[in-house]
């Protein structure tokens, strides 16, 4: 440890065990997930994990992802997963009591998350235009197929159809073979990712550049296609078309799938000439390295048949250990194949608690995929300990049954109920809405006047609630009062 990072950590010791987790980086940022299955919803997810406060929106039947996949004792597992870190409403907004409590909220939050098609939003009188009059410095994310604009702009689509529009199920498969589709929700997945980093960079507009709010059109298949290579580019320049080529690589070799004697796969990558020249050299075939065109990583695929049969051959007369070991002695890459089991007793797995385990109320301890990245100052935590429950329905409370979200509530937007199992969860602070450019992180923009020293005759009582001139307060500084949404 370099002295640098010593002081560090003793500036920033570990947590006690057993303690609470810091807040994460958006603690104080306030979300609502309007969206069903997985795209829209791994957004929220995402932003929930670092410590946004997601109030998951859903319609009086459910999200359709609740029955989605496995379940166990009527609870789907998949659920469990996307549906942590965050509180549940249900709102019928095609009725107008589910419109106005939907306004009431947008007028306290700082992100709105929707994936309905193009216009049904506007239909409903919810359109971006109307909840940004409400609160100009809302940010919001609009999911679908194929974005907001277009001929295919108001189709229906899952991830299914950007997977096999962008090309990927081409490229997938062995060359004799139909194109293949990806067996989970490869589309959905990244595009969840991209929805969480462009969020965060409409909130770094707002925030650190004194903008507005914005609109973010996202589609399932734009993100995809950005991530599969070179393809257009290369078809512009050179009229290639990629196909499918099995577990082999259009851009370097050795580069697949080899089976060892003790019936274990393992997988191999080559991407750089020293690492290809290791693995000849391991195999027992340095002549190959030594060929003029080897350092050539295209002109290696050329050659995948004469490299791949040598490398197959030493690694299927040799067990998984002795072929993993005398690889991470040669300092050349592989890597085992494994199933699900295999995955969660790896000791490096087990070691970084990539897979953790949770205490769920329905089912007891539950392993689920950890965060997928770590913070050093600012760690996030899936922080419930339950996931959202089924939407129920009751005899109409009040209007203000559902006061205050500070807590873990479902309501029925066609009923007015609430049934609020009570979880220590901070309230939503007072929103204000401010002209646009003037929001909770705006900077004073005229001088605070000074302050004159008290006379006998004046108070000394401390003042409280004071507001710079720019606009609301930071995140996290307003006045909650409990009739919010009353």
């Amino acid at each position: 440890m370099t002295p640098t990072a010593a002081a560090d950590a003793d500036q920033h010791p570990p947590p006690p065990q057993g303690s609470a987790p810091p807040p994460g980086p958006l603690t104080g940022v306030r979300v609502l997930d309007l969206g069903t299955v997985y795209a829209a919803p791994i957004t929220a997810m995402l932003l929930g994990d670092w410590g946004a406060d997601v109030i998951k929106v859903e319609h009086p039947r459910g999200d359709p992802a609740r029955s989605h996949g496995q379940a166990k004792d009527g609870h789907g597992l998949w659920w469990k997963v996307i549906a942590r870190n965050k509180r549940t409403i249900t709102l019928n907004f095609s009725k107008p009591d589910g419109q106005d409590i939907l306004r009431r909220l947008v007028a306290q939050a700082d992100v709105v998350i929707e994936n309905f098609r193009p216009g049904v939003m506007e239909k409903w009188n919810l359109g971006p235009e109307e909840l940004q009059t409400i609160n100009p410095a809302l940010v919001v994310l609009r999911v679908t197929g194929f974005g907001q604009t277009g001929p295919y702009a108001t189709r229906r689509a899952f991830g299914t159809l950007a997977e096999a529009m962008s090309g990927l199920a081409h490229q997938t498969g062995q060359p004799d073979g139909p194109p293949t589709l990806p067996p989970f929700g490869l589309a959905d997945g990244v595009a969840g990712l991209t929805g969480a980093y462009a969020v965060m960079l409409a909130l770094y507009h707002r925030d650190a550049r004194r903008g507005p709010g914005q609109v973010i059109d996202l589609s399932l298949l734009e993100p995809l296609v950005g991530i599969l290579g070179p393809g257009p580019s290369v078809y512009d320049q050179l009229g290639l078309i990629a196909g499918r080529h099995g577990n082999r690589s259009s851009n370097n070799a050795p580069r697949n799938t080899y089976l060892t004697t003790d019936g274990r796969w393992v997988a191999i990558s080559a991407s750089t000439t020293s690492v290809a020249q290791r693995v000849m050299h391991l195999v027992g075939r340095p002549d190959i390295a030594e060929q003029p065109w080897f350092p050539l990583a295209g002109e290696r695929v050329t050659h995948s048949d004469t490299i791949d049969a040598p490398v197959a051959r030493w690694i299927g007369d040799r067990t998984l250990d002795e072929v993993t070991t005398a690889f991470q002695n040669a300092g050349a890459a592989l890597a085992p194949v494994y199933d699900v089991e295999q995955l969660l007793n790896d000791p490096h797995v087990k070691d970084r608690d990539v897979i953790t385990t949770i205490t769920d109320e329905d089912l007891g301890p539950l392993k689920m995929q950890n965060l997928i990245f770590r913070m050093g100052r600012t760690p996030g935590a899936i922080r419930a300990r339950r996931t959202p429950p089924r939407p129920r329905h009751r005899p109409r409370a009040g209007r203000n049954s559902w006061a205050s979200p500070g807590t873990n509530s479902t309501t029925s937007a066609r009923t007015g109920s609430s049934d609020a199992p009570q979880l220590p969860v901070r309230p939503w602070p007072q929103h204000q809405t401010a002209e646009p450019g003037l929001h909770r992180r705006s900077r004073r923009r005229h001088p605070r006047p000074r302050r004159r020293r008290p006379t006998r005759r004046q108070s000394h009582r401390p003042r409280h609630g004071r507001r710079s001139a720019a606009g609301p307060p930071r995140v996290g500084q307003g006045q909650c009062r409990p009739d919010s949404l009353g």
